[in-house]
């Protein structure tokens, strides 16, 4: 019989990065289990219409090679409350709870730790993302948890130095499991193909554009979309008369965002002559690949990023990369220490990050690297993170060095990145492979945690790492 697992986070069926993500592990691992999600949503069109019953869902059974299909939905405004997970567990006796997405705003469901240790019943965090400095505030969560799946080498590395260094987490289960792209959705395509050319056709008119460099992402300020704007404006400045208009910056993405900016009035003030072509519709996985086969680089200059799956998804698209060294975008770009690939252990205490080249300096040939310049910033809700933001004039520099190259060798860089995602692991099938490791591991081990733990307070409390704080 199989066990069913409860799913937090965004609805499966969204186009976010955690709808998407959810997609595939939940469609990837219904062999193996049974789901039911609570699917969330900033204003959910389905909200309050009821439990969804996905099994016999056209898109499911052909996406599933299996005969025992069980997969539930309760669409939900915003991301629910402790009342209809309790309700949910009432009905349908999970097994597990999976979360998956910001835990800052999901303070009540970690306050029912208890209730879930005393049915039993283990609470899993797929962590999407973790900064630096080291954390205080995100260790209640891990208290609460039985399963921590880091999304990245940096948050595996300061997830296991948070654990340490409180008793009371000491216990929980603690794994890598990097994102997953698809690769019958993104893969390269024939410039001759006729999905190709009739989006180009759709996006350029009758300009001949032979360069274009693309943003996929979020218009907030993390994503650095302002000023890639500026980059590529400084970028198009040095360019001849006729080489002005053979180049385009594509960007989907909203182009008014209240946690962003106004896109479209930066480029029409600062850059009026400048091909930047906005698209903001709703696209498919294949419409959405057929746009990184149109681009010759895709630009991520984020600042803070838990993966970034833009970029993952650009190099399984065959298109190369320009993207800061932060996070897990880290994990993406070839970073080799003496002839290895980076790996959880190069990341210390001491150097929690490569975002000043102290681990490796040797990057994959599919990425112009942005070396971050931290500053310190914060919230309410994260006193203190760092906004590590790459310098305009090195995002300029990156989109020169990408357009030099000839068209051939730029192919093959982005060829020689798909190849090297693929063989580390970065495929929706090897994800899901790891999820089901970790919950099985998780499923084998487990014991219900005690309410109240006895603390030795005779004993100093542990501090961070040396060079931590």
């Amino acid at each position: 019989m199989k066990k069913k697992i409860l799913l937090l986070g965004d609805d499966l069926r969204l186009h976010s990065g955690i709808g998407t993500m959810s997609r595939e592990i939940v469609f990837g691992t219904l062999h193996k289990y049974d789901w039911f999600q609570i699917g969330g949503a900033i204003k959910h069109p389905e909200a309050n219409k009821g439990i969804l019953d996905l099994s016999k869902d056209p898109e499911v059974l052909r996406s599933v090679k299996s005969d025992n299909i069980y997969l539930k939905v309760l669409p939900t405004d915003g991301y629910g409350n402790a009342d209809i997970v309790r309700d949910i567990i009432r009905m349908e006796k999970p097994d597990a709870i999976m979360h998956f997405t910001d835990p800052r705003f999901w303070g009540w469901l970690y306050d029912m730790a208890n209730e879930f240790r005393t049915a039993g019943i283990p609470l899993a965090y797929y962590n999407i993302w973790d900064d630096l400095p080291f954390p205080h505030w995100n260790e209640p969560f891990y208290e609460s948890c039985d399963l921590l799946m880091a999304i990245s080498k940096q948050t595996y590395n300061i997830n296991k130095h948070v654990c340490q260094r409180k008793p009371r987490i000491e216990g929980v289960d603690l794994t890598y499991v990097p994102h997953g792209i698809n690769t019958d959705l993104y893969k390269p395509l024939d410039d001759t193909d006729a999905k190709v050319v009739g989006m180009r056709q759709e996006l350029f008119k009758d300009k001949d554009i032979d360069f274009v460099a693309f943003f996929n992402s979020r218009n907030i300020r993390r994503k650095g979309c302002s000023d890639l704007i500026h980059a590529f404006g400084e970028f198009h400045r040095e360019l001849n008369e006729d080489e002005k208009n053979r180049v385009a910056l594509l960007m989907h993405t909203d182009v008014v965002d209240e946690h962003g900016t106004d896109l479209f009035a930066v480029a029409k003030r600062l850059y009026p002559d400048m091909n930047v072509i906005f698209s903001t519709q709703k696209l498919t996985f294949e419409q959405l690949n057929t746009m990184y086969n149109i681009a010759d680089v895709t630009c991520n200059p984020s600042s803070a990023e838990g993966f970034g799956l833009s970029h993952m998804e650009s190099l399984m698209a065959g298109t190369p990369t320009i993207s800061t060294v932060v996070g897990g975008l880290q994990d993406q770009q070839g970073w080799k220490v003496n002839g290895e690939e980076l790996s959880t252990n190069h990341f210390t205490a001491d150097t929690p990050s490569n975002s000043t080249g102290k681990i490796s300096k040797e990057h994959g040939k599919w990425t112009y690297p942005l070396w971050p310049n931290p500053s310190l910033q914060g919230s309410p809700p994260t006193p203190y993170i760092y906004d590590s933001r790459p310098i305009v004039k090195d995002i300029t520099e990156g989109l020169k060095f990408w357009y030099n190259m000839s068209n051939d060798k730029r192919t093959h860089c982005g060829d020689e990145g798909r190849k090297w995602a693929i063989k580390n692991g970065f495929t929706a099938e090897n994800m899901c492979t790891q999820i089901i490791n970790s919950f099985e591991g998780l499923f084998e081990t487990y014991k219900s945690k005690k309410r109240f733990e006895l603390i030795d307070t005779s004993k100093p409390e542990p501090i961070y790492p040396t060079g931590v704080l």
